[in-house]
This record gives C-alpha cells, structure tokens and sequence, in this order.
C-alpha cells in the first residue's frame, strides 16, 4: 500500500476511475452505462473486463515481483501483448539471475 491507498487503486488512471465512478453511480447498471458512453453492451463489458484484469494484476499475492506486476497490469490493459510481456519477464529474470552470481 502507497500513501495508504491499495495497490489496485495506485493501478487505476484518470480514466479508469471516471469509469468506475459512473459505474457505482449507476448503480453498476451496464445497459445505464451503455446508454451513458453510447456504445454496444459488448463494448462496455470488454471495458469492465479489462478493468477488472487489471485489478486482479494488481492484487495477485503469487506475483512478489513489481516489475512482474506491472507487466501484468500493462497486458490487462491492452498496453502490451502477452508474448512481449513473457519476454521481457524472462530478459528481467535472467538479468536479475546473473546479478546475483556475480
């Protein structure tokens, strides 16, 4: 926790959080918010989907590592390809691996 706030809100940008906003006050109603942003129900759920990936990234207790977390969070969010994620997860380790033989 940063500044007492939890790790998954640290996570969350200004978008996200108006997102969240809006979905609270319209009582977590999608077909409200559908109506609200103007897009398909699909659209809205692939959004919510996101965010909640993105949450749950944040708060894994099996990832210890927060450059592992943020990779994590970057691809629940769309911002990076899993595979890309996998490499540079792998490039870290074995950096962080050879650092601690020397």
């Amino acid at each position: 926790m940063k500044n007492g706030k939890p790790a998954w809100l640290e996570v969350l940008d200004e978008e996200d959080l108006q997102f969240l906003k809006r979905f609270v006050l319209s009582s977590g109603s999608l077909k409200a918010l559908c109506d609200e942003y103007g897009v398909s129900y699909p659209t809205l759920r692939a959004r919510l989907d996101r965010l909640i990936a993105k949450v749950q990234a944040a708060e894994d207790p099996k990832v210890v590592d927060s450059f592992q977390r943020k990779l994590r969070v970057l691809v629940a969010d769309g911002k990076l390809p899993p595979t890309l994620a996998r490499e540079l997860w792998n490039a870290h380790r074995a950096t962080a691996e050879e650092g601690q033989g020397k």
